[in-house]
């Protein structure tokens, strides 16, 4: 363990994955951390829990990472949790009537190792392909800047075809993003694209949780302990306040119901809503001003999941994309998760992201949808009866990644000494994803060993670029 020059005493609020891993990096370099979770586990949105209309355990919604995910790799390497992940380098694409497509990397180095499968998919036409191409040599040397224009006034200006938007760029960025393509920026679009479908074949292999989500950063509490760390579940915090000057070695006083907890050091690793809330129990200056009204401007995006049981095998399929329908995604996890290959169900996800047409419909409106156009893919789902199902909205899955919203993103220093902000929201050149939340953890950890006096670096670096688009880079 690597001591920092006079070790201090931290209060991480909030246990998402950007809390998770600010709490774990300090307490890897000799710091005194406390975590603060309001709910009774950790994991923020990336979580699970007993559904209660179905006594199944499921996650609040289907997460999927990236081999360009190096942050969000090394969180699960500290937490001894990368034999739960499963790797795949290829996307199984699937039209109504069952027509597949089959997206993985070839023999070719990068940024071609996709050509080949592009080449010979059969959901796209000559001149989807063209388009394709033309659109993607645009990611070949840079990520473009945030600007004003949004991705789908960019698709436009670079001649895609209907058919090339509805098979590959709207169903690729609206999984990835969770926004319409008419409120996505194209510097987080062209990121995306870039490093999914060029860089490498490594950085766009995608990674999926083979066991509940809970249990994945549960994981992360008895790595805290281990520590020596502080974890209180069930804590809201009410107030945060400068202590008295007659106790000049304390720095802040968070208040939880009766309770005090006295720090020298705060991460705020809050959603923007959450932070917005404690605002007025902090000192007003400029920056908080500013602050607060930076977080006013933020948006969220819905995600929907769809859970379905039924009573015979539909498809032998572990994950595929579905075009040309409402829902997007289908992840079989009774062939993902160990845990549920031996029921007698086949417990199926459905995912539809930027689900704002789903979040005024009812239960059995959404599932009645779903199992209509399940059936126009796998014939078999006319055969089978469904045994249970559930729908989890998640209203405020992500933040809205708009054009120029990089301009209000803060960074990890606060208006405030000795308090430092984490969370995707925050300025970590990343979009809504679980490798921003990590990042901003380990940045925010990063400032605040800084501030204390040691050079601390838990940031990893990215993959570097293969085979020729080492040349574009």
């Amino acid at each position: 363990m690597t001591e920092t020059a006079g070790p201090q005493s931290v209060t991480v609020i909030g246990g998402g994955l950007a809390g998770l891993s600010a709490a774990c990096a300090l307490a890897d370099t000799g710091h005194k951390v406390r975590l603060l979770e309001r709910r009774p586990y950790v994991g923020g949105r990336a979580s699970s829990y007993e559904h209660p209309g179905t006594g199944e355990v499921i996650d609040n919604c289907q997460h999927v990472l990236i081999g360009r995910c190096t942050n969000l790799i090394d969180l699960y390497r500290r937490l001894g949790a990368l034999d739960s992940i499963r790797w795949y380098d290829h996307f199984t694409f699937i039209e109504p009537g069952g027509r597949r497509t089959l997206l993985q990397p070839s023999f070719l180095p990068a940024p071609l190792h996709t050509s080949l499968a592009f080449l010979d998919a059969p959901a796209f036409s000559i001149s989807d392909k063209f388009a394709i191409a033309r659109g993607m040599s645009a990611f070949l040397t840079r990520i473009p800047d945030d600007t004003d224009e949004n991705f789908a006034h960019w698709l436009a200006r670079h001649g895609q075809t209907k058919r090339a938007i509805d098979h590959f760029w709207h169903p690729v960025l609206v999984s990835a993003l969770n926004e319409d393509l008419d409120r996505i920026s194209i510097k987080y679009a062209g990121k995306v694209f870039r490093e999914s479908f060029l860089l490498s074949p490594d950085a766009g292999r995608m990674g999926i949780p083979s066991v509940p989500l809970s249990d994945l950063y549960g994981r992360a509490i008895d790595y805290l302990h281990a520590r020596g760390s502080e974890v209180h579940l069930r804590t809201s915090v009410e107030a945060i306040e400068p202590v008295d000057m007659a106790e000049p070695e304390i720095g802040w006083i968070i208040r939880s119901g009766d309770r005090i907890f006295p720090s020298d050091a705060v991460v705020l690793a809050l959603s923007f809503e959450a932070l917005a809330g404690l605002l007025p129990s902090l000192p007003r200056n400029a920056g908080s001003k500013q602050l607060a009204a930076d977080l006013a401007q933020f948006e969220h995006s819905p995600i929907t999941g769809i859970h379905l049981w039924f009573d015979r095998e539909i498809t032998d399929l572990e994950h595929a994309v579905l075009l040309d329908a409402t829902i997007q995604w289908l992840f079989n996890k009774s062939k993902l998760q160990p845990a549920h290959r031996d029921q007698q169900e086949n417990y199926i996800e459905l995912v539809v992201s930027a689900s704002k047409s789903l979040v005024p419909m009812q239960r059995q409106e959404i599932i009645d949808l779903a199992m209509r156009e399940l059936a126009q893919f796998f014939p078999s789902v006319n055969s089978a009866n469904l045994v249970k199902a559930a729908v989890v909205k998640e209203v405020r899955a992500t933040y809205s990644v708009r054009p120029r919203l990089d301009r209000i993103r803060p960074g990890a220093e606060s208006p405030w000494p000795g308090i430092y902000l984490a969370g995707d929201w925050t300025a970590t050149g990343w979009p809504s994803t679980m490798e921003s939340g990590v990042r901003s953890g380990y940045l925010a950890a990063e400032a605040l060993s800084r501030d204390a006096g040691a050079v601390e670096k838990f940031l990893v670096p990215d993959l570097p670029p293969a085979g020729l688009m080492r040349l574009f880079s």
